[in-house]
């Protein structure tokens, strides 16, 4: 899906310079927008929702799945061509996930109680760090 066609299912859509947007989340009840868009140079598309909505419950509102925020993919000898992740990328990934892990841990250290949705989320950041250590080990 295009970023435009992305972008048209949003509420009050703005420009905020070359490649990103504002908008308000789809997800949430959302006064003033939330939500921001970036656009990067090979047309992968990047949210963000400062209101605390997951990417997928802003996915699932817009009606789209995770491959509307990437453009089609080449097909070379009758199968998709794969294009690595940018290293820069996948750091920034591993460092919001290990934020999670330390807030987490430190939450547990101070005996605070941890609802079954901080447990869900440690798990999932776990999973993710796990997946980037096997893709680097895959080689």
């Amino acid at each position: 899906m295009s970023t435009e066609a992305l972008l048209s299912r949003l509420d009050r859509v703005r420009q905020t310079g070359a490649g990103r947007w504002i908008a308000r989340c789809p997800a949430h009840e959302d006064r003033s927008p939330s939500l921001n868009i970036r656009e990067l140079d090979d047309g992968r598309v990047l949210m963000h929702d400062f209101g605390g909505c997951s990417i997928e419950q802003v996915l699932v509102a817009l009606g789209v799945g995770f491959d509307a925020l990437y453009p089609p993919r080449p097909i070379a000898n009758g199968r998709p061509e794969r294009k690595p992740f940018f290293p820069a990328d996948v750091f920034e990934i591993a460092r919001r996930e290990i934020g999670v892990v330390a807030v987490i841990a430190c939450d547990m250290h101070k005996n605070q109680h941890l609802s079954e949705e901080d447990y869900q989320r440690l798990f999932l950041a776990i999973e993710r760090l796990n997946d980037i250590a096997g893709a680097a080990y895959a080689r």
